[in-house]
């Protein structure tokens, strides 16, 4: 994404407008296809959906090299965001259903830190390849990565994907359950105010870098981000399973509120790479603890659902955050921008009492799990 809009302004003399549509109509795909692809997962099996969602989106990287003009280019990226939707939802799903009930914090934690790695690389070799203003490149390596993903899905061993009845009664026809988990919606809301956050540091840190003169530190700001999170990551998904959510959620909440505040009130570059660490400290443990507890509090046969309905929410914040930060930013300036952005975060506390930290409080997980680990007798 980092590169598209600027694909579509040198190649095809685009306006900012419709270059930053290019890029931000993947988003839009993949929410579309977070309508259906979770009952999809539920009917059709993990291979069968994970297969379908590879290999389409092998099919449109590969149409990205037919492209002539604008008019192409968007329903191009229309529907490789589809099939970018489809793949994650399956692979999600079927990474939640392998891990035992009891260690999905620290399963959830370490399975995503492959996005985190992924989206700390990826911007980077994308625009390392296009420096020369060519981007036939980065599409060849996305295209050799497709392949390879295809050609090593048939080695998956999964477990027995067959759900009851009762979840094919529920896959039949047309009705919000079969496009919602109705139970994940109050912790994905939770996310979904950090991705707000998080989507204006993505959109905006550059400008805001230029006008701060902090160009060279803000050059490391994602570094220090990806390494924070990689470093806390298997500490949280452990302190998950033992002491459960609430140990982990609300310092999270904490930290990343106090990041956006800091970066929004830098004036070194030790200040904005200590508001990366921040970031990556506390964004990193609500992205991890939320998704854990979306897949812990499903059942089963409703784990695609779970997962599409969590990304649903990922997929929103990822979207509008950027415009909500755009239109914020002629009235307050880039400073109080992300001032406000971290009073948004921090008013994450309140939603999540209300809507899960009080009932998440009854419970003692690290018992049980103390138990079962052989940690007591």
């Amino acid at each position: 994404m980092i590169i598209m809009s600027e694909y579509a302004m040198l190649n095809y003399h685009s306006p900012p407008g419709e270059a930053g549509l290019a890029a931000s109509i993947f988003i839009i795909g993949a929410l579309a296809a977070r309508f259906f692809s979770g009952n999809m997962v539920m009917r059709f099996g993990y291979k069968r959906s994970l297969y379908t969602g590879v290999f389409a989106g092998l099919v449109t990287t590969l149409a990205y090299f037919g492209v002539n003009s604008i008019l192409l280019l968007l329903p191009v990226r229309f529907l490789h965001g589809i099939t970018f939707g489809i793949t994650s939802t399956a692979t999600s799903t079927i990474v939640a259903d392998l891990i035992p009930h009891e260690r999905r914090g620290e399963g959830i934690a370490y399975f995503s830190l492959s996005s985190i790695i992924a989206t700390a690389i990826g911007p980077f070799i994308g625009m390392f390849l296009s420096r020369n203003g060519s981007y036939t490149p980065v599409f060849t390596i996305a295209v050799i990565v497709l392949i390879i993903s295809l050609s090593t899905a048939p080695f998956l061993s999964l477990r027995n994907t067959a759900f009851p009845e009762e979840a094919h009664r529920e896959g039949r026809g047309f009705n919000l359950r079969n496009c919602f988990e109705p139970g994940v919606i109050p912790v994905a809301f939770i996310c979904l105010l950090g991705f707000l956050a998080y989507s204006s540091i993505v959109s905006f840190l550059t400008v805001y870098a230029q006008i701060i003169k902090l160009v060279a530190a803000a050059g490391y700001f994602f570094i220090f981000y990806a390494v924070a999170v990689i470093l806390s990551r298997p500490l949280v998904g452990r302190l998950l399973d033992l002491r459960g959510e609430n140990v982990i959620v609300y310092p999270a909440i904490a930290l990343f509120g106090a990041a956006m505040l800091l970066l929004g009130h830098s004036y070194h570059g030790a200040m904005l790479l200590a508001a990366a660490i921040l970031a990556g400290l506390g964004f990193g443990a609500i992205q991890a603890s939320t998704h854990a507890i979306a897949v812990k509090i499903t059942p089963r046969h409703r784990m695609g659902l779970a997962n599409s309905t969590y990304l649903m929410f990922y997929d929103l914040g990822m979207g509008i955050g950027p415009i909500i930060a755009g239109l914020l930013i002629p009235l307050l300036g880039y400073r109080w921008m992300y001032t406000l952005m971290g009073v948004v975060v921090l008013s994450a506390h309140i939603f999540y009492y209300y809507l899960h930290g009080k009932k998440a409080s009854l419970h003692k997980p690290e018992k049980k799990y103390a138990a079962e680990s052989g940690m007591i007798k």
